[in-house]
């Protein structure tokens, strides 16, 4: 049985591979047709989940969720970038809706699902049962899937390729490790991935504009000269290092805390998410009729307070006071998340959909990694500083802490929302350079990958 620190490699390499992979989708999307990526994809994720099922060591385990990541590194931006392909401006809001049940709902169902079946089946069943699901979906893309998406000329960048991936997994790395590091001494200094990984990363800005009137810049850059998509982008920075931070600090503190059992923790989180599945499709489709002002701004405002909410946490909460605090943090991430997302890629012209879905499903991995690493050495140098009196105290102080800092940061979006509004098709229709290089693959004359 592998220790705790090993078992963490299990999502810290699973979220490297993800931070190095996504920006190489941009390119992988425009050159490759819609059936080669999509089976390359859920290929990948198969062949991950089957390994990972019958891994005799652990280390055959870690490399399984790595092939795992591949593919959901690749299946994500896919996924984006064809609903803004496919799918007509006015609908798009209730089709990126229903696509958010599953990404908005996954982060809070997925302990809970997980821990029940490992306490009652065993943890290789969490792969064994995906495992059929990912052949149905290869089978049913074999059947019904079509070559309906442009693609272009794209050609990989080397020195792009390099200077993304040690820039993202550096800083992710980074990220990641400043929580373990807040609690104990010893191994890699955090300044040396989170540097190397800044620097690659302004280097990998500067190649990218030199390139950016060619067919090899990885990440158009230019994306970001539109003020709705950076705003948009900012908000979804900030909301997923809240999301994030709370979805690994509550059930520390339900555990630490309160002393509940590890599958309370689990169940704590799914009525939350739950009803940030449900209302996923009803936020899209109020998007498409009303654009997304009127939804973020009251969401952020709902996300805020629930952070504020959490800073009141203490040695006696009720569980189920907990409880409904998470549940208005869903309903404050629900009315933003969609929105922003389908905001954001609707600004950009359609040669650009690959690169600002590549953009965004990146930047949303490192806020990820800043908001667990934030607010983990948050609790961790609060309560530590305070153990020598109440230990419990001292934990929930760190809690409060975290939360609190955490709504500050949640502020931010409540005066950007106010920037938003909804993007017009007209402004994003119209050809953009180079677009004459397009060109669609018969479907039918495609072979899967």
């Amino acid at each position: 049985m592998p220790s705790a620190a090993s078992a963490q490699w299990l999502t810290t390499a699973f979220m490297l591979t993800m931070a190095v992979v996504i920006p190489v989708t941009g390119v992988l999307l425009q050159r490759y047709t819609l059936r080669r990526n999509f089976f390359t994809a859920m290929g990948l994720f198969a062949v991950g989940s089957a390994v990972a099922a019958f891994a005799p060591t652990f280390d055959v385990l870690l490399v399984a969720r790595v092939v795992q990541a591949l593919g959901t590194s690749i299946m994500l931006p896919l996924l984006f970038t064809t609903v803004m392909q496919l799918v007509a401006a006015e609908k798009r809001g209730r089709t990126m809706g229903l696509v958010a049940i599953v990404t908005a709902a996954a982060p809070a169902l997925g302990p809970t699902v997980s821990g029940v079946i490992v306490s009652s089946l065993g943890w290789q069943w969490v792969f064994i049962l995906v495992l059929p699901i990912a052949v149905l979906a290869i089978a049913g893309g074999a059947v019904w899937l079509r070559n309906v998406t442009p693609t272009m000329s794209a050609r990989f960048d080397v020195l792009s390729v390099l200077l993304s991936a040690f820039g993202f997994s550096g800083v992710v790395y980074g990220l990641a490790s400043i929580g373990e590091e807040a609690g104990s001494e010893g191994g890699l200094p955090i300044w040396v991935p989170l540097s190397i990984g800044i620097v690659a990363l302004v280097a990998l800005v500067v190649r990218q504009l030199a390139l950016r009137e060619t067919d090899r810049v990885l990440l158009d850059v230019r994306v970001f000269t539109g003020r709705l998509f950076t705003v948009s982008t900012v908000m979804i920075v900030t909301v997923s290092i809240s999301l994030f931070g709370s979805l690994i600090l509550l059930p520390l503190y339900v555990q630490q805390v309160l002393g509940e059992p590890a599958y309370i923790a689990g169940l704590m989180l799914l009525p939350g998410g739950l009803l940030s599945g449900i209302l996923a499709p009803f936020v899209g489709m109020v998007y498409d009729k009303v654009g997304p002002r009127i939804l973020i701004l009251p969401g952020a405002v709902i996300a805020t307070g629930a952070m504020f909410a959490f800073s009141t946490l203490g040695t006696s909460t009720p569980v189920g006071l907990v409880i409904g605090m998470h549940m208005l943090l869903s309903v404050g991430t629900a009315l933003m998340m969609t929105p922003l997302m389908t905001t954001a890629l609707g600004s950009v012209a359609p040669k650009l959909y690959s690169h600002a879905s590549a953009i965004v499903n990146t930047l949303q991995q490192v806020a990820g990694a800043a908001g667990t690493a934030l607010f983990i050495t948050l609790f961790t140098v609060v309560s530590t500083a305070t153990i020598s009196g109440d230990a419990l105290t001292g934990l929930a102080d760190g809690v409060g802490t975290a939360f609190r800092i955490g709504g500050f940061i949640s502020i931010a979006g409540i005066a950007l929302a106010l920037f938003l509004r909804k993007p017009d098709p007209a402004s994003t229709t119209s050809p953009a350079p180079g677009d004459d290089q397009t060109q669609t693959e018969d479907a039918e004359s495609e072979v899967p990958a």
